[in-house]
């Protein structure tokens, strides 16, 4: 069963799940063969609000110990752009959305995002053009991020922040 896992990490981003649950978005998953929606909601709503009976079965929770298992079985992630969920989600070799809060004030996960995508790794958006970023997604152009060097991820964290 092809499926999409969706994590906002430790935060509430009420936003990105209430986009990834509208009709259009759903709409767009099932046309691509998706058939099951997890979403890990953090401190936000847990119950979405999904309007009409969706095509995909939908499961919810606000965390887990670990998320692993729920990155491993995904055949795409879209995620916060939190550099912890992105590093996990990369180093398991999974296709990866990253939504940015526009709303944060010091959005150092914008740069993230853009610096992640400008090396090929991930595609970004907000969620104002999340259903536009799946409609055009082409999954086979992302690039593998190379496993095993933290020390290199945390560089570009210093870079990206401003420490260095």
């Amino acid at each position: 069963m092809k499926s999409v896992f969706v994590t906002v990490g430790t935060t509430s981003f009420d936003d990105l799940i209430a986009t990834v649950c509208s009709p259009a978005a759903l709409q767009v998953l099932q046309s691509r063969g998706y058939q099951k929606l997890v979403l890990q909601v953090g401190r936000g709503e847990l119950k979405p609000a999904l309007r009409g009976s969706p095509a995909l079965a939908v499961e919810a929770f606000r965390f887990k110990d670990s998320l692993a298992e729920d990155l491993r079985r995904a055949d795409l992630v879209i995620s916060h752009a939190g550099a912890g969920s992105c590093l996990e989600t990369l180093e398991e070799g999974k296709p990866l959305i990253v939504v940015t809060n526009e709303k944060l004030m010091d959005n150092h996960q914008l740069e993230l995002a853009k610096q992640l995508h400008r090396d090929g790794h991930v595609l970004y958006c907000n969620c104002s053009t999340l259903v536009e970023t799946l409609q055009s997604m082409d999954l086979s152009t992302l690039k593998p991020y190379p496993p095993g060097q933290p020390e290199k991820f945390a560089l570009f964290l210093d870079k990206v922040v401003g420490f260095q």
